[in-house]
Parts: C-alpha cells; sequence; structure tokens
C-alpha cells in the first residue's frame, strides 16, 4: 500500500479537512535530531509542535530535555500541566499580568525561566514574589561590512562579551531574579535551507555565508559565555535550531540545542544538504469539483505562511505527485484548484495531502491532528487551539 493509500485508510471515517501526524515518521524525525545533537541535550521548541500530547511524548524520548515556549502564558500553562520540569521562554515578555501571575506561583517561578536583554525587561518583573529565573539573549546575527550589516534575525541589542557581561550585572544586583542562562539563535544557519531545488548559485552562496557565520559565531559566542560566567553561574548555555544542530552541539561553550520544526519536517527544511527527515505532519484537502480535464478543485487551503510573501510560504501539494498550484489562484480562502498529471487518478470526494511550510503553525488551524501508524488512526489529541489556548 502507497502512502497516500495508507493516509486515505487509516483515515477514512474522518471528513477532510483535517491534520495528521504520522507517529512513525514523527519518532525517526525525533531519534534522527537526537543523533545530530551528538549527546548535547536537545530543548524542543513548543512553537514549532502546539500539540501537548506530543510534547509529552518527544520529552519521554532520549535526548530530550525541557520545553522551548514562545510567550510566558503558554510557559504557565505547561508549567501547570506538568508538561515539564525545564521551560525556557523564547521570547522577551511585556505581559504585567502573566508576570504577576508567575512571581505569585511557586511552582512556575520554579521551572520557569525568563528571556531578557535590556533593562525594561527586568523592570516589569515584580520584585515582591517569589524569585524569577532569567537568561540572557545574546545577538547571534553574523557582522559584515564590519558590523554594518548583519545578516540573521533581528534580536537582541546584546553582541559583545562586553555588551553581555555589563548586562549580567545588572541583572544580579537585582536580588529577586537569577542569571541562570543564556541563549543565542543563529537563525542565518538554522533557518536558511543551503541546498534550494534549482537555485545552485544561491545555495552556494548560502553555504559560504554559513560556513563563515559558523566560525565566527563559535569565537563570539565563547567570549560571551567566558564573560557572563565571570558574573553569574549559568545552568546551562542554548543555541542552536533543526538546520544548525551538528555545529551548534560541537561548540564547546554551548550545553543544550533546541529543536522542534525536525520533529514534524515542513517542507521549508527540505532545502539543507547536512540532513533529510520525513514529513510527519499532514493535512488533508477534499476534492469538490473537476472543473475541467487536468484540474481539480480542494475547499480552502489557503493557509499561508508566516515571513516575507513569496510562494514558498504556500503550503505544498504532497499525495499524489504531480500537483500544482494555478498562477492565477495559488492556494485560495474558500477553493483551490490544482492542476497536473497528479489530477489524474482525483475524483470528488478523494483527498489530497498537504505539507505546511512551518510547523506549528498549521496548528493554529486545527482543533485536533489525528496520530496515524501504519494503516491505522491510534488516537486524537487536541492542539492548543484545539484546548481553548491561544499564546500570540
Amino acid at each position: 500500500m502507497d502512502l497516500k493509500a495508507r493516509y486515505d485508510f487509516a483515515t477514512a471515517e474522518l471528513d477532510p479537512p483535517f491534520a495528521i501526524v504520522d507517529l512513525a515518521a514523527f519518532q525517526a524525525n525525533a531519534e534522527a535530531l537526537a543523533r545530530r545533537a551528538q549527546g548535547k541535550p536537545i530543548r524542543v521548541a513548543s512553537k514549532s509542535v502546539r500539540v501537548r500530547a506530543l510534547l509529552e511524548e518527544v520529552l519521554a524520548m532520549d535526548g530530550f530535555t525541557g520545553v522551548m515556549a514562545f510567550t510566558l502564558p503558554e510557559a504557565l500553562w505547561l508549567a501547570g500541566h506538568r508538561t515539564s520540569d525545564d521551560i525556557l521562554v523564547a521570547y522577551p515578555t511585556t505581559d504585567r499580568a502573566a508576570l504577576r501571575r508567575l512571581t505569585e506561583d511557586e511552582h512556575a517561578a520554579r521551572v520557569t525561566t525568563l528571556m531578557v536583554d535590556c533593562t525594561e525587561h527586568l523592570d516589569l518583573i515584580p520584585s515582591d514574589g517569589h524569585p524569577v529565573r532569567v537568561c540572557l539573549d545574546m545577538d547571534a546575527a553574523y557582522p559584515v561590512l564590519g558590523g554594518r550589516v548583519r545578516i540573521g534575525a533581528r534580536r537582541s541589542p546584546l553582541s559583545t562579551a562586553e555588551q553581555a557581561a555589563a548586562f549580567a550585572e545588572e541583572v544580579v544586583k537585582r536580588p529577586h531574579l537569577r542569571l541562570v542562562g543564556l541563549m543565542g539563535y543563529e537563525s542565518q544557519i538554522a533557518g536558511v535551507g543551503d541546498a534550494p531545488a534549482g537555485r545552485p548559485v544561491y545555495g552556494l552562496a548560502v553555504r559560504a555565508m554559513r560556513s563563515r557565520s559558523r566560525v565566527e559565531l563559535a569565537r563570539r559566542r565563547g567570549e560571551i559565555v567566558r564573560a557572563v560566567r565571570e558574573v553569574a553561574d549559568l545552568e546551562f548555555v542554548n543555541g542552536g535550531g533543526t538546520g544548525s544542530l551538528e555545529w551548534t552541539a560541537a561548540e564547546k561553550a554551548v550545553t543544550e540545542v533546541a529543536a522542534g520544526s525536525g520533529l514534524f519536517q515542513p517542507h521549508l527544511f527540505d532545502h539543507y544538504s547536512m540532513f533529510k527527515a520525513t514529513p510527519a505532519a499532514l493535512f488533508a484537502l477534499p476534492v469538490v469539483r473537476r472543473p475541467a480535464p487536468g484540474t481539480v478543485t480542494c475547499l480552502g487551503g489557503g493557509y499561508l505562511a508566516s515571513g516575507p510573501a513569496d510562494a514558498l510560504r504556500l503550503p505544498q501539494p504532497y499525495l499524489p505527485s504531480g500537483l500544482k498550484y494555478t498562477d492565477t489562484e495559488g492556494a485560495g480562502e474558500v477553493q483551490t484548484p490544482l492542476v497536473g498529471p497528479g489530477t489524474a487518478g482525483l475524483e470528488v470526494g478523494d483527498r489530497v495531502w498537504f505539507r505546511h511550510t512551518k510547523a506549528g503553525e498549521l496548528c493554529e488551524r486545527f482543533d485536533a491532528v489525528h496520530l496515524v501508524r501504519g494503516e491505522r488512526l491510534v488516537r486524537t489529541v487536541p492542539t492548543y487551539r484545539g484546548e481553548g489556548q491561544t499564546f500570540l
């Protein structure tokens, strides 16, 4: 039974649209991530999963420890469910109500670490509750042209050892704060594929940039970690992402790495030369029309991903193979026409299986994901949305 037939059979009682996770692929991807991390623990990036049951499943596997949450309300929710006893909030928060809840909850304050990179973040944290754990976020972008241009995500203002140490001194002056970690996310390495299909020259340029950035960052991160450790006894130094696990794990200064997208393997992560993984998260749309020979129309499907507005942000028609969007309609709000040789065997009522560009954003479209193993639907579990939770 081929892959499409297997998924169709396992979900035959369901009416699309719906989302599935192939558990065998999910677990194989997790094992591959652990191997790539070379023994360093992986902190699971929850923004790329957004299904509490699957977070708990991967945290029970060897090689995975802790959660990297994307907001403080999410971290408080996960702490309340005892999903993890080590939750790092990846982005700074200005949510005063959530900060008050954190400082009033002894358990949450003990298992949650906030991200900070300026004194304004520190000033927002109440000083009259339980002590709060904080992590310093360093800038990991690649400086070129003497620093006049930076390649990578625009994150922290702390890019040098001197800046990081000075800020660490500001943190430790405050008795209600404990500086326990340091993080640097190298998006220009972890989040940029170096083997884009049909673009060999661009891929060569990306590989050159990634290689140079890796060398520069390893040196600078080591200097920053040494400087901050002279101020505070750090419990962890976090770095990396799915696209850079091997390189980041190899840095002596890094004690743990982060990953999440590689568990679901959305199609944005198909374009890396260092690793390949199996698509694990998919969604199905029903064929509702055959408006012309060589054309089928699916219901809905306009699940565009965040980021720059380009064709890469569209979901990818996956099964059957040989399908593509029309130039005039793309992925639509209420209908998605598809053309190509893959339309030949499709009839009204059949399913077309898609892959999202990103991992966690798929879960914002569905209340549940159906877990499939082989030809069986094992169980259905809620997404964050299905549990009534929105954190952005």
